[in-house]
């Protein structure tokens, strides 16, 4: 039976942000993923802000050009501008991302096995005995500490008897390339309850990729459906006759806030998988990248000391708080579905103080707490 030090399960941005920064400190890294290739069913938009570019070595040539204007449609598509003089956005070839990560993951010394399922641990001593299945075998590895980076339904999280995601939207989306761009790259984002209920649809065109979607709650709407009505309608906004259709993406999206209970003894959650995720926007990839490196952070100062304390640091009660108000907002969101309330919620942001909230919500800089700071006061805390 081989042993390692931490097993990481799930290879999207999470799991190959904690498996590249584990290995690079040492550690004996697996790294598993369900997929033949990182390439194949991407399920993320990828649109990283400006504070993740800047805090974060994505590298250049895995991003699209930058983008610093966003459009907001009423129900009615009437539209309101707004505009930043910082490159606030780029999207994210993330096929592209997520093979530079592996690579690097791979120079760090990380295990990498692809088209294998975890099925399940026990516990043995100080270790976890974790199963591994694959399309022709079953294989058992001895590992101290499991990771989960499966997604928004975790499988890892039910085994480690951790909190798991009740709340999620789903969405679907469409990539085109050869999309004519009239005027600067942008983000078109319509508030329409009938198309996306609860959330929004989107084109997001940066004058080499554009991305069409529409996002909201299961249940009360059909994607795949939405997802035709609303192209069918933006004749006037994008053309794409002569456009050519990339891929088709899809998946849930948790929007309940990061869980409270992420981590214990023998494991914790990262990115989806500990919904970390804005409440009220979706975004995801720039909580995702810094839950990640605290994740790594604690995990390998957790295994070197054996000091249950430092797990403190990597409590969701620590982050949930400055999402109080998105959360509100996000139920807010959740319960509006009448078209006019929303026209009329639309038009009160032309009025300056609502703009600058409106502002705030697409540009602003708000985040998870400084990392670093957490992870020294709670060391220090329990060194108390």
């Amino acid at each position: 039976m081989n042993t390692t030090d931490v097993t990481i399960v799930g290879a999207g941005l999470a799991g190959l942000q904690c498996a590249r920064l584990l290995g690079q400190q040492g550690l004996r890294v697996l790294l598993i993923d369900r997929k033949a290739s990182l390439e194949q069913s991407i399920h993320t938009t990828g649109i990283f802000v400006r504070r993740t570019l800047e805090d974060f070595d994505i590298p250049a040539d895995c991003l699209g050009p930058p983008l610093r204007h966003v459009t907001l449609y009423s129900p009615s598509r009437r539209s309101m501008e707004l505009s930043s003089l910082h490159d606030e956005f780029r999207i994210g070839r993330m096929g592209r991302l997520y093979t530079r990560y592996l690579d690097h993951c791979l120079r760090a010394g990380v295990d990498w096995i692809p088209e294998t399922r975890y099925s399940g641990h026990s516990v043995l001593g100080e270790h976890l005995v974790v199963r591994l299945d694959s399309r022709s075998s079953s294989s058992w590895v001895k590992t101290r500490y499991l990771i989960g980076a499966d997604g928004s339904n975790s499988r890892v999280a039910k085994h480690l008897q951790l909190e798991t995601n009740r709340e999620w939207i789903v969405g679907v989306e469409d990539v085109f390339a050869d999309v004519p761009l009239e005027g600067p790259p942008r983000l078109h984002c319509f508030l329409d309850p009938e198309l996306a209920p609860g959330y929004l649809a989107w084109i997001a065109h940066d004058g080499e990729e554009a991305h069409i979607g529409v996002g909201g709650y299961p249940g009360m709407f059909d994607p795949a459906l939405a997802l035709e009505k609303f192209r069918a309608g933006l004749g006037k906004i994008i053309d794409l006759r002569h456009a050519t259709q990339i891929e088709r993406r899809g998946g849930r999206i948790p929007v309940g806030g990061v869980l409270r209970n992420i981590s214990n003894r023998y494991g914790l959650l990262v990115g989806d998988a500990a919904g970390a995720v804005s409440p009220l926007t979706a975004g995801g990839l720039d909580p995702c990248m810094r839950l990640s490196t605290l994740a790594a952070k604690v995990v390998a100062e957790f295994l070197e000391s054996q000091n249950e304390q430092v797990l403190s640091a990597y409590s969701g009660d620590l982050f949930r708080a400055r999402f109080t108000s998105r959360l509100w907002m996000r139920r807010i969101a959740a319960t509006t579905r009448q078209p006019g309330l929303i026209e009329l919620a639309c038009a009160s942001l032309r009025l300056p103080i609502l703009n600058r909230f409106a502002w705030h919500v697409f540009f602003g800089r708000g985040s998870f707490p400084d990392i670093n700071f957490d992870l020294r006061r709670q060391v220090a805390v329990g060194a108390d």
